[in-house]
């Protein structure tokens, strides 16, 4: 095995690394903000050129959400700067994030991001880590296909609500086919809280009730606008 993959709810792992906004600490640099670290394969190959120009249009959107972006891959410092300085003149797109150099692979191997196949390049994993340093979602796409980073965005967000009002999510909120953009309510662990709950939320049954959130209206809109802009309808 290239690697072992941390665990989700773990704290993430303790590092320093070398970027092109010179070392940070990890996860210490962004406390008190959530973060999301990516790896790609390499530099100057298109399928990473287009994840790169898309996070780098999405980053003001994952600011709002108070998310930082930091990507990844094994190689240098000196040619993620010549690979950045050409996606702006060719391009025309400033990459604003910082891209952790890790020639060795010590990173990746600690993160579990290598290709079963190679020792050198890393797959397309993702990490989404709170405010707090722990980490609440982990994504792995294979080398030959990129990734939707409006997905990764709505994820940052249905994060952020449930936490804030303790409530899951729904499949494909904020256009769920049965609750729409309500969120579902824990299930009851009493009888007397089942049947309680029944008085107290919309049901199906005792364990599937729900609520609607007025106060999440537009966080709902912004993120069937992210969906929309997936499906290239804006």
């Amino acid at each position: 095995m290239p690697g072992e993959i941390p665990l989700i709810g773990e704290k993430f792992p303790e590092m320093e690394v070398m970027t092109t906004h010179g070392p940070i600490k990890l996860p210490d640099h962004y406390k008190g903000k959530w973060f999301v670290l990516f790896s790609h394969p390499a530099d100057f190959t298109p399928v990473c050129t287009t994840e790169f120009v898309a996070f780098a249009k999405r980053y003001e959107d994952f600011k709002a959400l108070n998310t930082e972006l930091i990507g990844l891959s094994v190689d240098s410092t000196y040619s993620h700067i010549k690979w950045v300085e050409w996606i702006k003149e060719k391009l025309g797109v400033e990459i604003p994030f910082p891209i952790i150099a890790d020639p060795q692979g010590t990173v990746a191997k600690k993160l579990g991001m290598l290709h079963a196949e190679s020792a050198t390049h890393t797959i397309r994993a993702v990490f989404i880590v709170d405010d707090k340093g722990v980490i609440r979602t982990i994504l792995y796409y294979p080398q030959e296909i990129g990734r939707l980073i409006d997905e990764i965005l709505r994820i940052v967000k249905v994060l952020q609500i449930s936490d804030k009002y303790g409530r899951a999510i729904p499949a494909n909120w904020p256009n769920n086919e049965l609750i729409g953009d309500s969120l579902i309510v824990p299930p009851a662990s009493t009888i007397q809280e089942a049947e309680e709950r029944v008085k107290k939320f919309k049901c199906y049954d005792w364990w599937f009730c729900y609520e609607e959130k007025p106060e999440i209206k537009e966080d709902a809109e912004t993120a069937r606008k992210w969906l929309k802009r997936a499906a290239g309808s804006q």
